[in-house]
């Protein structure tokens, strides 16, 4: 029945269009009510708690980051390097798109704001050259949500503050897979794109080549900076976030001189105003956590699913299918600050490694951003790219099938996300 009371209120109030944040707190009260132990002391504390984490600092300095990365040409820098390498290949400006993907996603862990980016220089390109627009969208927006998975992550530190698991670990193990999904892409583009008549780009001369490698290697140095000096042990994932923001402020100033001084507070507001929706949802949802540690929900679910308990892959699969259902209806953030305290108990109980888990669980909710009916990164394509929205998530389905395929073999070999994590780590 508590089950019943918790699920029955939090969907209850999202459905009359009630905010996620305050349905989250909406629910966190009815269920103290049920219990018989309503305090509004209790809900004051738990968000100050929620809010008052170190690690959460990350968030703000690498959505700041991402900010001064689209604003000051860093972005621009990376899809020309991508040009100049594989522009001329038949279908190129696909792969040109899924590479600055995977590189954009190791720098500012935003896919909305990769996706952005992406789409306002890419999508133009690609209409003059004769790629189908749609499937193009499509494709721009299964690229932008490889960064949720490749570090640094944003979603990867939620779940790692609302799961109490190792933030660097999940880093370090979110590679791999976040490079299979941009394998799976590259596969499944250049079958969908053989019916284009698409107008290849010119080669570019070597000269142009090493120009543009020698232009974007300021940008392309901070990953290295990132991931290197998380990897060595020399900066926490907090104090990468802010030298990301740093960098990214200092390369866009000074080196690319694209970021102007008057555009400081118009990127910085925006950054804040990004930040402020997380963190509210963040401090929300742990107010639903503790009252579901509370009332002992997982113990409950644990109870009707103790069948699976004793076989893991089994219960992975269901977990998977459950979470893919959620995603689409719910966006990213608000699926793991509901479903982590609820499933991490019972993860841990049928013996699945939690970084893995972790792993598993992100993948999953990225894909939620490009899967009707909500389609968070379909939207921003939609609105972007100046595509109607239908025809965006028509043009989506083989690259959101070609990542499915992926969730669910990693699921079938959990050593593809372990032994890689194990070696990076």
């Amino acid at each position: 029945m508590t089950l019943l009371v918790f699920v029955g209120s939090l969907l209850g109030a999202m459905a009359i269009g009630v905010p996620v944040a305050f349905s989250l707190m909406f629910c966190g009260v009815v269920l103290m009510m049920y219990m018989g132990m309503f305090n509004s002391q209790i809900i004051a504390q738990n968000m100050i708690a929620g809010a008052d984490t170190f690690t959460l600092l990350a968030i703000p300095f690498f959505i700041l980051a991402g900010e001064l990365m689209n604003s000051g040409g860093l972005s621009k820098r990376i899809i020309e390097f991508a040009v100049s390498c594989v522009g001329h290949i038949r279908g190129g400006l696909g792969i040109v798109a899924i590479v600055a993907a995977l590189i954009m996603a190791s720098i500012s862990g935003s896919a909305a704001a990769d996706t952005a980016a992406l789409a306002a220089i890419l999508i133009p390109m690609m209409a003059k050259a004769g790629y189908n627009i749609p499937r193009s969208g499509g494709l721009i927006a299964a690229g932008g949500i490889i960064a949720p998975v490749i570090p640094p992550s944003m979603a990867f530190i939620v779940f790692g503050v609302a799961a109490n698991v190792s933030i660097t670990q999940l880093f370090m193990a979110g590679i791999f897979p976040g490079i299979l999904m941009a394998l799976s892409l590259v596969i499944a583009w250049l079958i969908v794109a053989r019916k284009d008549n698409i107008q290849p780009l010119p080669r570019a001369p070597m000269a142009d080549r090493v120009k543009a490698t020698g232009r974007a290697l300021w940008a392309l140095g901070m990953p290295v900076i990132i991931l290197g000096g998380i990897k060595a042990g020399v900066v926490t994932p907090t104090e990468a976030a802010v030298i990301a923001a740093a960098y990214a402020l200092f390369v866009g100033m000074f080196i690319y001189r694209e970021l102007k001084p008057r555009d400081l507070p118009r990127v910085i507001l925006q950054a804040a105003k990004t930040t402020s929706v997380i963190m509210f949802l963040v401090c929300a949802a742990l107010v639903s956590a503790w009252l579901i540690t509370a009332a002992n929900i997982p113990a409950e679910i644990a109870g009707y699913i103790e069948p699976l308990i004793d076989r893991p892959m089994l219960l992975m699969f269901v977990i998977m299918i459950l979470v893919l259902v959620v995603g689409t209806a719910l966006d990213l953030t608000p699926t793991i600050l509901i479903l982590t305290p609820v499933l991490m108990p019972i993860v841990k109980q049928a013996g699945i490694d939690p970084v893995y888990f972790g792993v598993m669980f992100i993948i999953n909710n990225s894909i939620g951003l490009i899967t009707p009916p909500v389609g968070i990164v379909l939207n921003v394509v939609s609105g972007v790219g100046r595509i109607p929205l239908g025809k965006v998530t028509v043009g989506v389905w083989p690259f959101l099938l070609a990542q499915t395929i992926v969730l669910f073999l990693l699921v079938l070999f959990p050593d593809l996300v372990l032994v890689p994590a194990r070696w990076l780590y």
